[in-house]
């Protein structure tokens, strides 16, 4: 991007990530005059700006910024990210939802079956920060590869585990799948940011945490269709198990090679002027650490952080603990616990579209996430205190509620988090997110369990109200300060306006103009 001010010298530049540019001039230009703590908008502002009069940003002498265009591959590129996430979060819930059918087969107690989906979470806390380095170094790709890679072999290792005595090896194929599940969770934000442009992005993350959302759906559909309660004939139940898992292992092969054949690094051309700007920025200038520390620095996305783990974590806990839930009050309804819960992901697939188009068109980030987390406490409200009203049909209403909001709100989280962090990496934001997500999940599945033991699932239920209703309060507190959006329309804060170059296409890049500011300032 080439700047130019509207009155006096041109204001000082530090490279994205908080590193300064190769010239001395620059390091001294720039640096040299930072006297105070900047705010964070401040900061933004002043990384895209070049760094003394006369100059420009590397690669931009004598010649206009790259331009922007939609690639159609994008469409494919999404489209097999959504499957193949699709398929590992079918794995993750696959044992949870007939709970009971595994117990008897493995002769093992429902909290190994809880762990078979704790593992997920478990495994995602320490691997995050090597998954996030390795997506910000080593590019999508890879990354891609490794997620579709490792949950296809965990698939394979399971259908070696359809013997009673086996229990540790489909818990080791679970496990790979729980680490592959740290190169997919993370991604949605990353292909939306660098594969579509600004008025589609917020529907295309949607669309890819839509993939793993409709994997759950049919994890508490499937399961207890193919696999019925029948503890009595051991061989028809490990026939049954077996027809499970080699199946999810065919479908996950052939996404594996549809990975491999067709998803790209990144477009030809970058799809916004926000990704353009960060794609400027020389890969030796990119600091993983220096990014990890200016998220931290960052409170509303610490906020954000405590919100998002809150009601991800309680999402992850009901899933996990749904079939015990139903059973206790609707004895031998295995296949309509799996229907509600089916209920409650596809209603969430729906609000998770609806969000998506909704930021499209309004860009109310803010207004829109409380406005669900409010209804999303409301849901489980309702849903706790009509559960044991033996009306089986209320369950299936109240579970869709639930869903809609709750399940919703997980493409907002990510969405939110890359405005008020832009221009760092939509991968590290993502996978810290996701990282609270895991520990909250682990921590309230723990917690519900134990209480829906002991007492009885209200009790349970009730502890992740009150969490919840703390994510409203902290939501509440969170700053909008939508970065990439003001990028995207060439304002920043008031101070940052665009206007075209002159140039025979509007796919030219624009010229970034900013008022005067003084030394102190800078």
């Amino acid at each position: 991007m080439s700047a130019e001010p509207q009155n006096g010298p041109k204001a000082g530049c530090v490279a994205l990530n908080g590193v300064p540019r190769d010239s001395p001039t620059a390091v001294s230009g720039a640096l040299g005059r930072l006297q105070t703590q900047l705010a964070p908008e401040e900061e933004t502002q002043i990384r895209l700006l070049p760094t003394t009069p006369g100059e420009e940003p590397p690669g931009a002498e004598g010649s206009p910024a790259p331009r922007t265009a939609l690639s159609a591959r994008r469409f494919a590129v999404l489209l097999i990210f959504s499957l193949y996430s699709m398929v590992n979060a079918f794995q993750w819930i696959q044992y949870s939802i007939i709970s009971n059918v595994f117990e008897g087969f493995y002769g093992v107690s429902s909290l190994h079956i809880n762990w078979l989906s704790m593992v997920y979470m478990l495994a995602y806390v320490p691997l995050i920060f090597p998954a996030t380095w390795l997506l910000d170094t080593k590019g999508l790709r890879l990354t891609a590869l490794l997620g579709s890679g490792l949950n296809c072999l965990g698939a394979w290792v399971k259908c070696g585990s359809v013997q009673q005595h086996l229990f540790w090896v489909t818990m080791l194929g679970q496990a790979l799948c729980s680490v592959a599940q740290v190169f997919i969770l993370g991604l949605p934000s990353r292909i939306a940011s660098v594969w579509f442009g600004p008025k589609e992005v917020s529907t295309a993350c949607s669309t890819a945490v839509l993939g793993n959302q409709l994997g759950t759906a049919v994890g508490f559909l499937l399961p207890p269709v193919l696999v019925p309660n029948t503890v009595n004939n051991t061989d028809l139940l490990a026939y049954n198990i077996s027809t499970m898992f080699y199946g999810t292992s065919a479908v996950a092969t052939l996404l594996f090679i549809l990975t491999i054949i067709a998803f790209k690094e990144k477009p030809r051309y970058p799809p916004s002027r926000a990704q353009a700007a960060i794609q400027d920025s020389p890969p030796t200038e990119y600091s993983y650490k220096n990014s990890i520390m200016n998220l931290f620095k960052n409170m509303p996305f610490v906020l954000l952080l405590i919100t998002y783990g809150i009601m991800t974590g309680a999402f992850y806990s009901v899933s996990t603990l749904l079939n015990q839930m139903i059973l206790t009050y609707y004895k031998g309804e295995e296949e309509n616990a799996g229907r509600i819960g089916l209920t409650l992901v596809i209603a969430g697939m729906v609000g998770s579209i609806l969000c998506g188009l909704w930021l499209d068109y309004t860009k109310t980030y803010k207004q829109t996430t409380l406005v669900v987390y409010i209804l999303s406490f409301l849901g489980m409200v309702i849903f706790t205190f009509t559960l044991d009203l033996q009306y089986i049909i209320i369950v299936f209403a109240t579970g869709g509620v639930l869903g809609f909001f709750m399940t919703g709100y997980l493409p907002l989280g990510f969405e939110f988090a890359v405005e008020i962090t832009y221009p760092e990496s939509e991968g590290t934001s993502s996978g810290l997110l996701n990282a609270a997500a895991q520990i909250f999940g682990i921590l309230f599945t723990l917690a519900q369990g134990q209480l829906t033991s002991d007492y009885d699932p209200r009790a349970g239920n009730i502890f992740l109200c009150a969490w919840m209703f703390v994510g409203i309060i902290f939501t509440a507190l969170i700053k909008s300060d939508l970065r990439r959006h003001n990028i995207n329309t060439g304002i920043t804060n008031g101070d940052i306006k665009a206007v075209p170059v002159d140039s025979p296409t509007d796919e030219e890049s624009k010229t970034v103009m900013t008022s005067k500011q003084s030394e102190p300032e800078i």
